[in-house]
């Protein structure tokens, strides 16, 4: 299995969110749970530009999409 080229932590960062530890499990705990009726880049937490990275990345299947269903994953539960 291939290791992916990102770590959760860099998605953060990519996003211009603060990306240790302890402020990404305070993102999740503050945004958590999301409903299921909205898509992740629709979440009122991001900016514009936030929002369409996420998208861009998901219909792309770019580098970030196995992060970004992470993130998603993460803010679901």
């Amino acid at each position: 299995m291939d290791q992916p080229i990102h770590q959760f932590s860099d998605l953060f960062a990519q996003l211009g969110l603060p990306n240790d530890e302890a402020a990404i499990q305070q993102f999740i705990a503050t945004h958590s749970p999301l409903r299921s009726d909205i898509d992740l880049a629709d979440a009122p937490f991001w900016n514009h530009s936030q929002a369409a990275f996420l998208k861009e990345e998901k219909l792309e299947d770019a580098d970030w999409a196995e992060l970004v269903d992470h993130l998603n994953l993460a803010l679901r539960g």
